[in-house]
């Protein structure tokens, strides 16, 4: 009996820091509305909306907006700082796309739109581990 209790006493123990263990590599898939309920738009202040935020890898970005009259494109720095629309890294264009950070740094995304970009419907964000 009491050799019984050793056993269970182990097995809840193991069971515990097996538990913590995986609690620390815990994936955080945050989800990230771009632009909050606003969504993705011209009216939106993407430099103040992720001043509230953190992004890690892991995390999804979701831009909500019309189709057709938006775009997403991720591009690199310069096409960032410039507008410049081709060529781009990925393009989405579905109304409701939904982007997977995958890596460890800096990610620029642009509306692919008209003047959007020109006018301000660009976003850039640094991705934390």
């Amino acid at each position: 009996m009491l050799f019984q209790a050793y056993q269970n006493s182990k097995m809840i123990m193991l069971c515990l820091v097996l538990a913590a263990f995986l609690n620390m590599l815990q994936v955080r898939g945050a989800t990230h509305i771009v632009g909050d309920r606003d969504g993705w738009s011209l009216f939106v202040d993407s430099n103040n909306w992720t001043q509230r935020k953190e992004f890690h890898v892991g995390d999804v970005l979701v831009f909500n907006y019309e189709e057709h009259v938006h775009s997403v494109m991720q591009v690199n720095s310069t096409a960032y700082e410039d507008c410049i629309k081709d060529p781009y890294i990925s393009l989405f264009a579905s109304g409701s796309d939904s982007v997977v950070l995958s890596e460890v740094g800096r990610s620029w995304y642009i509306c692919g739109v008209g003047d959007h970009c020109e006018n301000g419907q660009k976003l850039s964000i640094n991705v934390a581990p």
